[in-house]
């Protein structure tokens, strides 16, 4: 497996960022304030960081082309929920929002042959501690 060099994008991370931007325009159309987008610590990465009504979420958004191999929710193994948790714990400390209410949310996306979304299922508290 090769690795792309640095400034160019394989296919996939170019869909992955297409993602993520549609779900963030669908989570602003929802009343969502996007505080991060790709947030990095040494546990990993946040996709989309939001608050709402006093509630800081992060959004881990899975998509798939097809749910031949699974659903995106399935993707959601329990080595990728405590890494996310470790992130959200350190998003918060960085910020100093330790004391803020928090939940870690999942957005699946399924898209169709032509690549149009043909499922979107936001899933709050998806990951809990």
């Amino acid at each position: 497996m090769s690795v792309p060099s640095s400034g160019r994008r394989t296919p996939r991370q170019r869909l992955g960022t297409a993602i993520e931007r549609l779900v963030a325009h669908h989570l602003e159309a929802q009343g969502y304030t996007l505080l991060a987008r790709n947030w990095r610590c040494a546990y990993g990465e946040l996709d989309l960081v939001a608050e709402r009504e006093g509630v800081v979420i992060f959004f881990e958004v899975r998509a798939r082309r097809s749910e031949t191999f699974g659903t995106p929710e399935e993707s959601l193994t329990p080595r990728k929920r405590a890494a996310l948790i470790a992130a959200a714990q350190a998003f918060l400390a960085e910020r100093g929002l330790e004391a803020s209410a928090w939940q870690i949310d999942l957005v699946a996306v399924v898209l169709d042959a032509h690549g149009r979304v043909a499922r979107l299922t936001h899933i709050p508290c998806a990951v809990e501690e």
